[in-house]
């Protein structure tokens, strides 16, 4: 896949690996948009999930990756907007099939339960990973509710 400008964002839970992880994409030669936190002090991941999260759903940003402790709050907040297909993706198995079968646009990672080189791994996937389409295509089309 030839992704050009990705999103980023975290909350304090997070901080650390979306550091690591924004390196690691910019070093692919993606242009990474950082969204925040900026710190490892105590945020709301709802105040940096939304941010991100529009700018996928507006085509700023191709795609986008949030980090949180368990990665489930911040993939909550960010399937709130009907454009985004955000996937919690907790092993590369999860990220392959996220996009293959789903189209997902968003990867959400639980910062305290995956190491460095798994969530690596996962990005890697998540970036590599074509949409299938076929009859995933009529599935994803019944996710919206508008």
């Amino acid at each position: 896949m030839n992704w050009t400008k990705v999103a980023i964002g975290s909350d304090h839970a997070g901080y650390e690996l979306k550091k690591i992880l924004k390196s690691y994409i910019e070093s692919k030669g993606i242009k990474v948009e950082d969204f925040g936190t900026n710190s490892a002090e105590s945020v709301d991941y709802a105040d940096y999930a939304h941010p991100l999260a529009t700018s996928v759903e507006n085509g700023e940003n191709q795609l986008g990756f949030t980090i949180c402790g368990s990665g489930n709050g911040i993939n909550m907040t960010a399937n709130k907007h009907q454009g985004i297909r955000g996937a919690l993706c907790w092993i590369p198995e999860i990220s392959r099939l996220a996009r293959a079968h789903n189209d997902a646009n968003i990867c959400s990672l639980p910062g305290r339960f995956v190491t460095v080189e798994q969530a690596k791994e996962i990005v890697d996937l998540f970036l590599e990973t074509p949409f299938d389409g076929g009859r995933h295509i009529r599935r994803i089309q019944k996710i919206s509710c508008r």
